[in-house]
C-alpha cells in the first residue's frame, strides 16, 4: 500500500470480493463532522487529497473525486490525475454522475454510516435509471484493504465549566425536554459532536482542532438523558458533572438502543443524523420525525458569558498575531522566512499566552502562488520562501476555553505592485461594507453576501468560496446554521448572539491570494425612526489591516472612516498588552490613513 494507485487497485480487489460493482467514499464520520479523527480519514489514505470537504466514487474502470471550489487547485496538487477524473460540486453531484457513468444493473455500495437519507434517496433514484441499485455495506471496504487504520481515539472527557458555558447542562437538557414536549415527540437523538459537547458541557480530545468527543446522545422528554460513549473516556469528575440524569453506555450499545423505541415518536436530524440511524429507528417501529438538531440554534446564540468569553479569547489572540505581524515585518526583509517556520511562529506567540488548547484548524500559511489556494496547508514538499515582492496569507486561529479565534490578513512583503493594491482595496472594501451593514431581523445572510463581493464584481472579479461562516464557543471553527454565502447556505435568518466571519477574498492563480478576515457579532442596532426591530454587526477580532496594500484613492470617506476607527479600536484592545519595539510597530500600523 505503498502508493495510492496500490490503495486504488487494492480497494477494487476488494470490492470484487464483496460482489460490488463502485463504492462512495465521502469525507466525514459517522456524526457527519466536517473535521474527522485519523480513523475516519478514507478519502485522504485512498486519495492523497487533504482538504476538509470531499468525496469520491469508484467504479471497475473509473474513479472520480469531487470538491468545491475551494479546492479546485489543490486536488489538483494532491490527487493523481492518471487515475482520478477531477468534478467540482454544486455543479456536478455523486447522484448524477453516478446516473452517467454506473454500470447498467450494477451493485454501487456506500456505507449507511457517512451518508444522509437525503443523499440515500438521490443517489438510489439516479442509479435506478441505469437498473443499478445503492447497497448499504455491514463493513466499509477501505477499513478491509487499510492496514495501518488508527484506532479512534481514547482521549478523556473533559467538563466544561458553567463559567465558561454561562448555562448548565441541566438547564440545556431542560430546554430540550421542553421542546419535546411541545413537539410531541418523547426523544431527541443528538449525533452532532459540537451537539453534543454543548448539551452535556463536556468537551474532548478526540478530533484534532475541534474539542468534542467521539459520543451519542438520545435526551428525552422528561430531561433525562443517555450518552454512548467508550467506557474508557469516562472518569469520576465527568460523572459527578453528568449526573444522576444522565445514564452512561458504552457506544457499542448505541445502535440497537435505536431499535428500542417501538410505538414512539423520536426527532432526528436529516442533515446531522446518518442514514443508519434512519434506518434503525424506523425497524425498531419508531416514528421519526425528521426536524433540526435541537440543540443547533441555542448553541449558536451566544449567551452573555460566552460573548464575554469570546471577546477575551479574541483580544488575547490580537495580541498574539500582533506579535506575528511585528516579527514578520522584522524577519522577512532579512530573507530565510518559509511558510512551514512563520506558521509555527505564529504558534508559538499563541502558545505564549499560556491559555491555548489547540489551534482551531491547520494555519493556512501560504505565500506568493500557494496564497492563492483557497484552504491551502503548507508541508515539506510544497513550503515555500516568503520573498520580498510577493503577497503572504496567513488564516489561523485558536481554542481557548473561553473561545474560538480565526482570523486572515495578506501582508506585503516588501513593496506591493499597484495590481495587488487595487485588488486588496477591492476585497478591503466589501469586507468593510459587509462589517457596516445595518439589516431587519429576519435576513437571512445569503441576502448580505453581495456586499462584499459588489466591487470585486464590478471589475469582472470574483472568490469561490462563502464570505462567513458561523463559529462555535470553544468548539467548531465552523458552525451552522448561519452562514454568508450565496450557495451551499446562507438560508438561516441571522439573531443576535450569532458569531460569524467575514472574509472575502481575491485569488490569483499562480501568482498571490488575498483574504481579510474578522469575527463579527449579529446585534441589536438602534435605528432611529426604524419601523422593524433592526440588526448589525460588531467586529470582534482586532489586528492590524496591511496599510502598505490599501490604495486609499480607491476609498470613500466613510470606508476610510470605519478602517481609522477600527485601527483605533485595535490600539486600544491589543496596545495595553504588547511592549517596546512591538508596541511601537503596533502604533505605526494603526495609524489613521491620512498620516501616510
Amino acid at each position: 500500500m505503498s502508493t495510492y494507485e496500490d490503495r486504488l487497485k487494492a480497494l477494487r480487489a476488494q470490492l470484487v470480493l464483496d460482489r460490488l460493482d463502485g463504492f462512495v467514499v465521502p469525507l466525514t464520520d459517522e456524526h457527519m463532522s466536517e473535521y474527522v479523527g485519523a480513523y475516519a480519514q478514507r478519502l485522504a489514505w485512498l486519495t492523497g487529497f487533504q482538504g476538509s470537504a470531499g468525496s469520491a466514487v469508484v467504479l471497475p474502470e473509473q474513479a472520480a473525486i469531487f470538491t468545491d471550489g475551494r479546492y479546485t487547485l489543490q486536488v489538483r496538487e494532491q490527487v493523481d490525475g492518471e487515475h482520478w477524473a477531477y468534478e467540482s460540486v454544486p455543479q456536478t453531484s455523486i447522484a448524477d454522475w453516478l446516473g452517467i457513468h454506473a454500470p447498467q444493473g450494477g451493485r454501487i455500495g456506500y456505507d449507511p454510516w457517512l451518508h444522509t437519507s437525503a443523499w440515500v434517496k438521490a443517489a438510489s433514484a439516479a442509479l435506478a435509471k441505469k437498473g443499478a441499485t445503492l447497497v448499504a455495506v455491514d463493513t466499509n471496504p477501505i477499513d478491509a484493504v487499510w492496514p495501518d487504520r488508527p484506532a479512534p481515539s481514547a482521549a478523556r472527557l473533559v467538563v466544561h465549566e458553567d463559567r465558561f458555558a454561562g448555562r448548565s447542562a441541566a438547564d440545556k437538557r431542560q430546554a430540550i425536554a421542553d421542546w419535546l414536549v411541545e413537539t410531541g415527540a418523547d426523544a431527541a437523538v443528538l449525533s452532532a459532536l459540537d451537539s453534543i459537547a454543548w448539551a452535556f458541557n463536556i468537551r474532548g480530545k478526540d478530533v484534532d482542532r475541534t474539542p468534542v468527543a467521539l459520543a451519542y446522545a438520545i435526551i428525552h422528554a422528561d430531561a433525562t438523558a443517555d450518552l454512548y460513549v467508550a467506557p474508557e473516556k469516562m472518569d469520576d469528575a465527568v460523572a459527578q458533572h453528568l449526573g444522576n440524569a444522565v445514564r452512561v453506555s458504552d457506544g457499542v450499545n448505541f445502535a440497537a438502543a435505536l431499535q428500542d423505541f417501538a410505538g414512539k415518536t423520536v426527532v432526528a436530524d436529516p442533515e446531522r443524523a446518518v442514514a443508519a440511524i434512519f434506518d434503525a429507528l424506523e425497524q425498531g417501529g419508531a416514528t421519526v420525525l425528521p426536524l433540526r438538531d435541537p440543540a443547533v440554534l441555542p448553541k449558536a446564540i451566544k449567551n452573555d458569558v460566552e460573548i464575554a468569553g469570546h471577546k477575551a479569547a479574541q483580544a488575547r489572540d490580537g495580541a498574539a498575531l500582533s506579535r506575528f505581524l511585528h516579527w514578520v515585518s522584522v524577519e522577512a526583509p532579512k530573507g530565510g522566512l518559509t511558510e512551514m517556520s512563520a506558521a509555527d511562529r505564529l504558534e508559538a506567540f499563541r502558545k505564549d499566552t499560556g491559555l491555548l488548547e489547540d489551534l482551531s484548524f491547520d494555519t493556512i500559511s501560504g505565500a506568493g502562488p500557494n496564497g492563492a489556494v483557497v484552504h491551502y496547508r503548507v508541508e515539506d514538499k510544497t513550503n515555500r520562501p516568503i520573498e520580498t515582492g510577493t503577497l503572504y496569507l496567513v488564516d489561523s486561529g485558536g481554542q481557548y476555553r473561553d473561545g474560538t479565534t480565526d482570523v486572515t490578513r495578506t501582508l506585503a512583503i516588501g513593496t506591493p505592485t499597484r495590481e495587488m493594491q487595487e485588488r486588496f482595496t477591492l476585497v478591503l472594501k466589501g469586507h468593510v461594507a459587509l462589517a457596516r451593514a445595518v439589516f431587519p431581523a429576519g435576513t437571512r445572510g445569503g441576502q448580505l453576501d453581495v456586499l462584499a463581493r459588489q466591487y470585486l464584481w464590478a471589475q469582472g472579479l470574483d472568490y469561490a468560496h462563502g464570505t462567513g461562516h458561523g463559529v462555535g464557543s470553544f468548539l467548531s471553527v465552523h458552525e451552522g446554521p448561519q452562514r454568508i454565502a450565496t450557495f451551499g447556505g446562507g438560508d438561516e435568518p441571522l439573531q443576535a448572539g450569532m458569531i460569524l466571519s467575514n472574509e472575502p477574498g481575491y485569488y490569483k492563480t499562480g501568482a498571490y491570494g488575498i483574504r481579510i478576515e474578522n469575527l463579527v457579532l449579529v446585534e441589536e442596532r438602534a435605528v432611529p425612526g426604524a419601523e422593524k426591530p433592526m440588526l448589525g454587526f460588531a467586529t470582534l477580532t482586532f489586528a492590524p489591516i496591511d496599510r502598505a496594500l490599501i490604495a486609499t484613492d480607491m476609498l470613500s470617506a466613510e470606508e476610510q472612516t470605519w478602517i481609522d476607527s477600527y485601527h483605533a479600536q485595535v490600539l486600544d484592545v491589543v496596545g495595553p498588552q504588547l511592549e517596546g519595539d512591538a508596541l511601537a510597530w503596533l502604533k505605526a500600523a494603526c495609524a489613521p490613513l491620512t498620516a501616510g
